[in-house]
């Protein structure tokens, strides 16, 4: 199939599946207002916006970290806060401190915090919630585990002792990590629906429909609340994105994030655009890197050869309508490590990966298996196309989307397609880290280790940032993945309401909202 075949028969598709894919990669979501009623004009205003799907929890054991923080975002402090520049702040902590070694972090609670009961938030609340989700299997667990022992020497004052330097401990704690239960209430039944926490919003029991619709009034003697505008929030469950565009058209929400081929129309509809790039990473993952299931890939003349395939500014212009940035990098445009220069490394060369192949000792190439999820469908083509063109055969096996966690996990795949959510460097790293589901295989290689290990020990910024560049520059040397393209999204807002986030915060809030001055 050529190239314009396949732009004109899949473009559309392909555009729904990226918008689709990104949200569930966490970084975006669709703000929806009832009608145009809804005013943001005054700190009375409603922010209402629907989600791709609902959280799966609201106890602090089990947050994930996707769209559903949208929801528990708002009823619980984190103890640190994410700016939109991705640098760390003072939150339900009003300072932290690290020791020289690394091996001690040192927080001060905020004084006359109270959680929404009234009661005190104190450090032994801290302790309570992080020692119950480091003792709960959940997707918040693995990120606390680095922490030791949990010291509390006065009621503001919580000590982390950990077992090894973790530089993504502290971004932890400005995520779901971080969050703050109340101990009296954490163990009862109604924590995963209607938990007690000291953010910044109740849940409106009356309102929320549990998988559906959730609604948050906010607490007006919150020690944050002038941080937060809007007085109701409303959060929806609406999957389906021509539902939400027609909304935005009809004049139904004030707010929504859109296909890059809608902008001009609705822009030309009074909406204001602000597109937020490097959203997230679309990239062909290359878990095999030691070559089990298949040995070329242990070589990295071939990992090269796959990079050198895919002629990564056409696929951006023809499959994404150019919403996005050719890139051969893993790491965020916006974070510490990117390096503009590092994209030269890889260009679209087929007779150069052919030679690099035959180098390897596969000059015929080779067989490669990867799971088709309802998600990666649309992609197929284009992997497929381009890998064939230097002489590697892709199959597809379908793989339910429930099912494709797991299916990685047992490595039947040596590669994956994926996209995902753009965040701090730190906690982008632990992608690599043997531990971790994109590395099912638990690759290792000693330069990279110890290149992990002098970022985790690195207190100075400066240096910190040296290191993780350096991290980056051996990912792209040695073809430890094949990034394609970081995906801009465009968010339109209208009647007061403004976009403000740019990317970097790497948690959904409400705090991405503002009104317009």
């Amino acid at each position: 199939m050529s190239a314009d075949s396949l732009h004109s028969r899949v473009r559309f598709r392909l555009l729904a599946a990226l918008i689709a894919l990104v949200t569930l990669a966490a970084l975006t979501a669709c703000a929806t207002g009832e009608s145009d009623k809804i005013s943001a004009q005054s700190r009375d205003g409603t922010l209402s916006f629907g989600v791709q799907s609902a959280p799966n929890s609201l106890d602090p054991a089990q947050l994930t970290e996707g769209q559903g923080a949208y929801v528990w975002a708002g009823l619980f402090d984190t103890l640190l806060y994410l700016d939109n520049d991705g640098k760390l702040q003072p939150n339900a902590a009003e300072s932290w401190q690290l020791s020289d070694d690394a091996l001690t972090v040192t927080l001060k609670l905020r004084s006359g915090m109270t959680f929404s009961t009234g009661a005190p938030v104190t450090s032994a609340a801290v302790k309570a919630t992080m020692e119950r989700t480091k003792a709960t299997a959940g997707p918040m667990q693995n990120w606390l585990q680095v922490i030791q022992t949990i010291q509390t020497p006065d009621e503001r004052t919580v000590v982390l002792q950990l077992a090894k330097p973790d530089a993504a401990l502290l971004t932890a704690l400005a995520m779901g990590g971080g969050v703050i239960g109340d101990p009296a209430t954490l163990t009862q039944s109604r924590t995963a629906l209607d938990p007690v926490g000291s953010g910044p919003y109740t849940l409106n029991t009356a309102e929320t429909v549990n998988g559906t619709t959730y609604v948050l009034n906010r607490r007006d003697d919150h020690w944050n609340a002038q941080a937060y505008p809007f007085r109701t929030v409303k959060i929806r469950v609406i999957a389906d994105p021509t539902a939400r565009l027609n909304a935005l058209q009809a004049g139904e929400l004030n707010a929504g994030s859109v296909l890059a081929t809608h902008v001009d129309r609705l822009k030309s509809s009074g909406f204001q655009v602000t597109p937020v790039e490097g959203s997230s990473l679309l990239s062909l993952v290359l878990v095999d890197r030691k070559g089990e299931l298949v040995p070329a890939l242990g070589d990295a003349r071939v990992r090269k050869a796959i990079n050198m395939a895919f002629d990564r500014p056409k696929i951006v212009e023809q499959i994404a309508a150019g919403a996005g940035t050719a890139t051969v990098q893993t790491f965020s445009p916006k974070g510490i490590a990117y390096d503009p220069a590092l994209n030269a490394t890889f260009g679209f060369d087929v007779d150069g990966a052919k030679k690099l192949l035959a180098e390897a000792g596969y000059p015929n190439g080779f067989t490669v298996t990867l799971p088709e999820t309802v998600h990666a469908k649309t992609f197929v083509p284009t992997v497929t196309q381009s890998l064939a063109a230097i002489g590697i055969t892709a199959n597809w096996e379908q793989v339910p989307m429930q099912q494709a966690q797991a299916a990685i996990a047992s490595k039947r795949f040596p590669m994956m397609l994926a996209i995902d959510g753009t965040a701090p460097f730190a906690r982008e790293l632990q992608g690599f880290m043997p531990t971790h589901s994109r590395n099912p295989f638990h690759t290792v290689d000693p330069e990279l280790s110890a290149l992990i290990d002098q970022y985790n020990r690195t207190v100075d910024p400066q240096r910190a940032t040296e290191v993780a560049k350096a991290i980056n520059a051996f990912a792209v040397r040695t073809a430890w993945d094949a990034p394609m393209f970081h995906i801009t999204v465009n968010w339109v807002t209208k009647g007061g309401v403004v976009f403000v986030a740019t990317g970097q915060q790497g948690l959904n809030t409400v705090r991405q909202f503002d009104i317009a001055q």
